[in-house]
């Protein structure tokens, strides 16, 4: 399959194999590694930084195949549910930067481009979040939103 904004075949990856049941050799169970999911969210960290985190430090493969829920669906349970969806205040943020690049080099059109394909990404990513009912349908996205959501 193409790449998304260019006609050339991306590079093949790996998946992840799926594993219906937790590994044997975790030493956590299943309510520690809520409690942990917990914990370092109010830690302030992101659901990507959490997965890493239970990885690097408590030896937990995969927070999923641990508990049966996805760290975001542990998050929504106890009522810490983000207003934004991770990826899409992620690509907001590059959006920012890039435009934050332009404004001191308007001659980048390299970056322009950039600009344009990755707001592109965004408006496709919003309208997916709509359809799934995780953003209000009104909301839309302009560069002045996008910048006041990611600086609170």
């Amino acid at each position: 399959m193409a790449k998304m904004h260019s006609r050339r075949r991306g590079k093949s990856g790996s998946t992840k194999p799926i594993q219906k049941e937790a590994p044997k050799w975790i030493e956590l169970s299943s309510k520690e590694i809520e409690d942990k999911v917990n914990e370092l969210y109010e830690a302030e960290n992101d659901p990507s930084d959490i997965g890493r985190i239970l990885r690097d430090r408590h030896g937990v493969p995969d927070v999923k195949s641990a508990t049966g829920k996805s760290i975001s669906k542990i998050l929504e349970k106890s009522g810490k549910k983000m207003e934004y969806p991770e990826d899409l205040l992620n690509l907001m943020q590059k959006a920012i930067r890039l435009r934050k690049h332009l404004e001191s080099n308007n001659k980048d059109i390299q970056n322009k481009r950039a600009v344009q394909l990755t707001e592109s990404k965004v408006r496709r990513l919003v309208k997916y979040y709509k359809k799934k009912g995780e953003i209000d349908q009104k909301w839309y996205y302009t560069p002045e939103k996008a910048k006041l959501i990611v600086e609170e």
